[in-house]
């Protein structure tokens, strides 16, 4: 327990006084136009206390947008509710992160006012409904770019201490990294190097941002789903290649996006190793990890920084159990939750909204009480 109780230098100077990170969740609780809500502020503010506190997905640009009840990063009319976001999460010593997304395919003419969604290609996800996204033009990828590093300002100017960029649950960047979504004859596609140059260029780009206007240790992170199961798709073998180009870039911190955290690959079952524990061989070291996936007990959060991950995050876990750090700290480990009553959650602080979602989206893995 010791060691997830200790705080972590990053080489930019950066001190996180634990190791324990809460792991980005959607609320669907933010207002119309993506500026934050009471209730969400109230809900990030009682989590307040882990290492780090990484927010639900913002978009950078209007046609990003994903779902309803989305935070947004899109326009400097929202300085004010992001400060206030910010605030709210670093009452209690948490390091804020701002999660920074474009939704991609993964998202409706609907949901975008009658605007097609658009992607690397002119490819639907394989989901029931999903519409058929319009490709992207050079210009369109290059604004892209550069709407990345606006949102990465507009965090540094909010008072956030990093942004994550969300490579992962099958969004914009992922669909660009993927040979399901993205059959591109032209730089953005085709070969594996193609298919990461938007991914690197996104990082580039919030790094360059960060150099020119931060004036505090600012985090960059990264965070990747290792596999797909559409065919063609990601297989394991194309995220460790991503794995070994993020480790060469200005990255500050990797995060995985995965339902256990010590499960081995789906689609390489000659390979029975952890997934996790075959990115750490790649890494070297050469960047922090953070490691997700049904850790609730002190124990297996041990055992992921002894496995060798830096930092072990948690969802549901600090859903239903608010004060998890604050009781183990007291020696009140009998007193942890593991269940969530549906009769609680107002007393949790979750927003009524993600209330709605968490019983109907998620019922199944809730652990309902």
């Amino acid at each position: 327990m010791e060691k997830f109780l200790e705080p972590y230098h990053f080489s930019n100077g950066m001190q996180i006084n634990n190791r324990i990170v809460m792991a980005p969740m959607t609320t669907q609780s933010s207002f119309f136009d993506g500026s934050v809500t009471t209730d969400e502020l109230q809900f990030y503010r009682r989590r307040s206390g882990v290492g780090m506190i990484i927010t639900a997905v913002a978009n950078v640009n209007s046609r990003g947008k994903g779902f309803e009840g989305e935070l947004s990063a899109a326009d400097d009319r929202l300085l004010p509710s992001l400060t206030e976001l910010a605030g709210a999460i670093k009452t209690r010593g948490s390091k804020a992160i701002l999660q920074l997304f474009s939704a991609g395919r993964m998202t409706n003419s609907k949901i975008l006012r009658g605007v097609q969604p658009q992607s690397a290609s002119a490819i639907a996800a394989v989901r029931p409904q999903a519409e058929i996204p319009a490709e992207m033009t050079n210009a369109e990828i290059e604004q892209l770019i550069v709407d990345f590093g606006k949102a990465t300002r507009r965090a540094i100017l909010a008072g956030f201490d990093g942004v994550e960029l969300h490579g992962a649950n099958t969004y914009l960047l992922q669909q660009f990294f993927s040979p399901h979504s993205n059959r591109r004859h032209d730089k953005w596609g085709g070969n594996l190097q193609n298919r990461l140059r938007l991914p690197l260029a996104v990082v580039e780009e919030a790094h360059q941002v960060i150099r020119r206007y931060a004036r505090h240790p600012f985090l960059l992170g990264y965070r990747f789903s290792p596999e797909e199961i559409e065919t063609p798709g990601i297989r394991l073998t194309d995220t460790l290649e991503l794995v070994e180009a993020l480790a060469s870039s200005p990255l500050d911190y990797l995060h995985t996006s995965l339902g256990s955290a010590w499960r081995p690959a789906l689609q390489s079952k000659e390979n029975s190793l952890p997934i996790n524990q075959q990115i750490l061989t790649v890494l070297q070291q050469r960047k922090p990890l953070i490691v997700v996936g049904s850790l609730a007990t002190p124990i297996e959060v041990s055992k992921t920084i002894s496995q060798g991950a830096t930092f072990a995050a948690m969802g549901r876990e600090l859903l239903r159990e608010p004060e998890w750090l604050e009781k183990i700290r007291a020696g009140q480990t009998e007193h942890l939750r593991y269940q969530l009553d549906r009769q609680e959650m107002d007393e949790l602080d979750i927003p009524k909204a993600m209330q709605y979602f968490l019983e109907t989206n998620f019922a199944e893995t809730m652990d309902f009480s």
